[in-house]
């Protein structure tokens, strides 16, 4: 089918990737459809240039000013009750078991890919494609029979890591017009078609402020116990420290110390040397595959995998079992942490991931 037949909805936010990837689509010959997802429906402030809160009249004005610059409809589609229901249970759930969960992980193949496109159609819009201004690529290999999700290739802005849930059905009808682009280009770009988006500054943070604000916790406290035993002070509630904490513990010590795990059933934070940070073997649960079949998967996967989106990928053997798997990296890994994601790759081919339960 030619691109002058085929219609893309673009999500847009009001950011410079979104409207960018619009611009290079209309200018392919798509006919482009804009929409912006509304989350949020409730009464917390927050700064603008994160995804959750309501002070959001920026962000919709210039995805408007945007759309209209390029000449495409705009929409806003309201998920607010999807993502509470979807995400933001599940996060605040997880966040006061002192599991570290991401958002963006659980937003992207349960909210933006299905949610939005959904209630867009449900609203009476009609598309073929849905596109997003993401930096990642999705490629068709004929052999395989299969779309592969790949690393965009800016690395540094590379976004796979939030995607490695996108099954292949998804993928079959998802365009990311960015993943071959660098940022600098991105913004020149919007810059030389005259999008006023050009220099805004990216949004980084799912929330800006202290996550005890919308998690709804209760304080509990409880012992900062040392891993050998001591008790060094205590603290008012587990959701308020991560694994590999440093600062902001309060206590003394004659060596910095880090946060190394939690004892629930004590509610105590237990610290250690820098040394105690690092592990090399993981085990993860609730696995999903982008390039494996579920019934056909190999026992023992050598890869690479990331523990985090910012992180770098370290060669790992994985070893799996049902729906969970032990990775075993070859170097030792600073800081795992239970509720966050591990993505695992074959050069810069996404494989699949999964949630780190546990670290040994």
């Amino acid at each position: 089918m030619e691109k002058k037949n085929l219609t893309v909805l673009v999500g847009v936010s009001g950011g410079v990737d979104s409207a960018v990837c619009a611009l290079k689509l209309k200018q392919a010959g798509y006919n482009v459809i804009g929409a912006m997802m509304k989350v949020y429906d409730g009464d917390i402030k927050t700064i603008a240039n994160s995804c959750y809160g309501t002070d959001k009249r920026k962000e919709i004005e210039d995805a408007k000013a945007v759309c209209d610059k390029i000449g495409i409809e705009f929409h806003l589609i309201d998920c607010a009750k999807e993502f509470d229901e979807l995400v933001f249970e599940k996060f605040k759930s997880e966040y006061k078991l002192g599991r570290t969960p991401n958002p963006c992980v659980l937003c992207n193949p349960l909210i933006k890919f299905n949610v939005f496109p959904y209630l867009a159609q449900q609203s009476g819009l009609r598309f073929d494609k849905f596109a997003t201004g993401h930096y990642a690529r999705i490629e068709y290999d004929i052999k395989l029979n299969k779309y592969l999700l790949k690393q965009g290739v800016n690395t540094k802005k590379d976004q796979t890591y939030f995607l490695y849930r996108l099954s292949q059905n998804k993928l079959q009808n998802i365009l990311f017009p960015l993943g071959e682009m660098e940022k600098e280009d991105v913004r020149n770009f919007a810059k030389e078609n005259g999008l006023i988006v050009h220099n805004k500054m990216d949004s980084q943070d799912f929330y800006k402020g202290n996550y005890t604000e919308i998690i709804e916790a209760k304080e509990s406290k409880g012992n900062i116990r040392h891993i050998s035993g001591k008790i060094l002070g205590t603290h008012s509630g587990i959701f308020n420290y991560t694994i590999g904490q440093r600062k902001g513990l309060k206590i003394a010590y004659e060596k910095p110390l880090y946060v190394i795990k939690f004892d629930l059933d004590k509610n105590e934070v237990i610290v250690g040397e820098k040394e105690l940070t690092y592990s090399k073997t993981l085990f993860a649960k609730d696995l999903s595959w982008t390039f494996y079949d579920r019934d056909n998967l190999p026992q023992k996967i050598s890869a690479y995998a990331k523990i985090r989106s910012a992180g770098q990928k370290s060669a790992c053997d994985i070893y799996i079992e049902d729906d969970a798997a032990k990775v075993e990296f070859l170097e030792p890994q600073n800081a795992i942490t239970p509720g966050q994601a591990v993505v695992f790759y074959k050069d810069d081919i996404v494989l699949g991931g999964g949630t780190i339960e546990s670290v040994l």
